[in-house]
């Protein structure tokens, strides 16, 4: 096995960042694209240093006509390299990112919980980092939008989602796949400029690229890597908050949706504003079905210091909020 500088920084990155343990089974979301090609070629040859054991998993969206030819080249793949091969193809063809998104989380959770894998792993690189922090940024977000690319997250019960290449840019995936002449399968729907994420791809990057800063990507990255870090400390420190707020003891769940629910505007009062949003936001989360709007979080906010019988429009599912002297009641 040939050992690249590539090998070398992936092998400390799980190890420093403890993404995986020795001997685990790891579930590798492989589109037959040159990031998901380079990250298999790399864990595969980890693997006798880990002593993991690897799953290779492929989603067929169907919406091209290559699709299930896509899907052949990378079970293929697997079969070369011994490796088991799991595939799902979608009912009916999945014609948005949101949606197929989800629909491929949904489809690599399953496979990894009926055939016993604790990581599912993708190749999500510095320049996808980068390029989430612009499209989140331009449509609008705070921080948690802008480091939403993170190395590891609970998808379901017992399995986490792993992303070991956020720091490695999409050319390093390119040159690596080249030097080992990897069967790169080009997916024709990422030169569709009506995708927003394609044209900040095609378009944006490369004109950021060649007139403001050449390390574009790789710095963009690393903005996102340190708003990860205070992003959890902000959230922690809102959470406390919410639970001195709501009376809640430790024995009781923080988590349980309470409707009604109160809070003591005494305490809220005395916290900085960025903590007290992150309070209504968290508090909203339980009583909503969708994420709640900026302008949800902002009229919840204002209760904190609005007069004695102050409250709010309905929030969708028909809950309102009062004031109630030094209470905010949702109901």
């Amino acid at each position: 096995m040939v050992w690249t500088p590539l090998h070398a920084k992936i092998h400390r990155t799980i190890r420093s960042r403890h993404l995986f343990e020795r001997n685990q089974r790891l579930l590798i979301a492989v589109s037959g694209g040159q990031d998901s090609l380079c990250l298999i070629k790399l864990l595969l040859d980890l693997q006798s240093k880990w002593g993991w054991y690897l799953g290779i998993a492929h989603c067929d969206h169907r919406w091209r006509s290559d699709s299930q030819a896509n899907a052949n080249h990378v079970e293929n793949l697997a079969k070369t390299w011994g490796i088991s091969f799991y595939l799902e193809t979608a009912n009916q063809p999945v014609n948005s990112e949101a949606t197929a998104r989800d629909w491929r989380y949904q489809a690599l959770s399953a496979i990894a919980q009926a055939n016993n894998y604790q990581y599912i792993v993708t190749g999500h690189t510095a320049s996808d980092r980068a390029e989430t922090l612009l499209y989140n940024l331009i449509r609008g977000t705070g921080a948690d939008g802008l480091q939403a690319l993170t190395w590891q997250r609970p998808l379901t019960t017992g399995i986490i989602l792993v992303r070991p290449l956020l720091e490695i840019t999409r050319t390093q995936t390119e040159q690596f796949c080249q030097e080992f002449k990897l069967p790169i399968w080009e997916d024709s729907t990422n030169q569709d400029l009506q995708y927003a994420r394609n044209r900040i791809r095609q378009e944006l990057l490369p004109y950021l690229r060649d007139n403001f800063n050449p390390q574009v990507e790789s710095a963009l990255a690393q903005t996102a890597e340190l708003l990860q870090a205070e992003v959890e400390y902000l959230e922690k420190a809102a959470q406390q908050l919410r639970e001195k707020a709501m009376g809640i003891g430790d024995e009781e769940d923080s988590l349980t949706p309470l409707v009604p629910l109160r809070l003591n505007r005494r305490v809220l009062q005395k916290a900085p504003l960025a903590l007290q949003r992150r309070v209504m936001r968290q508090v909203l989360q339980q009583i909503l079905t969708d994420a709640p709007s900026f302008e949800h979080i902002e009229k919840l906010t204002a209760l904190i210091i609005a007069p004695n019988r102050s409250q709010t429009d309905p929030f969708p599912g028909g809950a309102i909020a009062q004031v109630e002297g030094d209470w905010i009641w949702l109901k």
